[in-house]
């Protein structure tokens, strides 16, 4: 078994941060997006990668290389235009041959393993399995109707929603979908809906089943999705400390601190992760906040946010909250008023906040 990772897509929802971050690069409790899916799938025994790319081609290869460092083996598959889901697997198709595989959109985090429905694929000799989520919200999603163990219908983003059973962008399938994406059409968005497909193996005698998640799920399209999804990795987080306290400083819950990190005088709550090389000085940092490596935090006061890659935030007189900052961001005091923000900043930004 192989499996495809699509990280194509633009992140306009996400912009500015997109405009200098490849979206699945964004770091969630200092780890890539992608990584998350890279791990989930060599769980269950995959080590061959397909990434899907676009334009982001080098920015990925930077951060993933052959892959190695993960323990599977990475290609690069181009896509020059994202034309739908299920066009990425036809631009994926010389990469996957026949081998059943696993896709798995870049931006999607859950709490729970494939496991299950690898187990499901391989034991009930199924053409696919879905991964399904309830959902409050229908209309924004492709749609599933299930009948006992077996999807019967999908519909992408119905207007009246035969069901709450969300695909959330992960699913197991084998050779037999190529046939019919080779056949497809384009929906009136002019793309390759992945519902078509799979409701034309559905037509064709195809046996697809579904499992439908227990715990959490974030489809991190967003900056709100992206702080929530940073919050729930570190929901989990386990206190590890290599770095260096020093006797004025207040360390309360899990907190972990990279390698050449010093704290002084500073007050941690956690979960809080802190990369190496950062000085946190005279400072607060509260619970489900995220700092990564080489940043500078003196006299400020932060929580619930995503601070990225040698980032300095001083001086700063009211609490940061509910923010994300790109890399190289600086933030610094300003004597002018009035004196309120909420930041999301793209990469080497600068403010100075009252």
């Amino acid at each position: 078994m192989k499996a495809i990772i699509p990280c194509a897509g633009r992140g306009k929802r996400l912009r500015p941060l997109t405009f200098t971050n490849s979206k699945p690069l964004i770091p969630i409790a200092n780890k890539p997006l992608v990584q998350y899916a890279i791990e989930k799938i060599k769980k269950v025994g995959i080590v061959e990668i397909g990434i899907v790319v676009s334009d982001n081609t080098k920015d990925m290869q930077q951060v993933l290389h052959d892959g190695k460092e993960f323990g599977v083996k990475i290609s690069y598959i181009q896509q020059d235009e994202p034309l739908g889901i299920a066009h990425t697997i036809k631009v994926s198709q010389d990469f996957l041959g026949d081998s059943p595989f696993v896709m798995y959109l870049g931006d999607n985090l859950l709490q729970e393993g494939l496991e299950e429905g690898v187990r499901r694929f391989n034991e009930n000799k199924t053409n696919a399995v879905l991964y399904l989520c309830k959902t409050e919200k229908p209309q924004l999603y492709g749609i599933a109707v299930v009948r006992d163990d077996r999807v019967i219908r999908l519909i992408e983003k119905p207007k009246d929603p035969p069901s709450d059973l969300a695909a959330i962008g992960i699913y197991i399938l084998d050779a037999s979908i190529h046939e019919v994406i080779d056949k497809q059409r384009p929906s009136s968005r002019g793309e390759l809906e992945i519902t078509d497909a799979l409701q034309g193996i559905i037509d064709n005698g195809a046996r697809v089943e579904y499992c439908v998640l227990t715990g959490w799920w974030i489809d991190a399209g967003n900056p709100d999705d992206m702080i929530e999804a940073n919050r729930l990795v570190l929901q989990d987080l386990k206190t590890d400390n290599q770095g260096s306290i020093d006797p004025d400083s207040d360390i309360r819950g899990e907190v972990s601190i990279g390698k050449g990190t010093r704290i002084e005088k500073s007050t941690l709550r956690g979960p809080v992760m802190i990369g190496k090389n950062c000085i946190i000085r005279d400072s607060f940092i509260g619970s489900f906040t995220a700092i990564g490596n080489g940043s500078v935090l003196e006299n400020c006061e932060i929580e619930y946010s995503v601070v990225m890659e040698n980032c300095g935030i001083c001086n700063v007189e009211r609490r940061i909250d509910n923010s994300i900052f790109g890399r190289n961001v600086r933030i610094s005091k300003s004597e002018r008023k009035p004196k309120s923000y909420k930041l999301i900043l793209s990469d080497d930004s600068a403010a100075e906040l009252p």
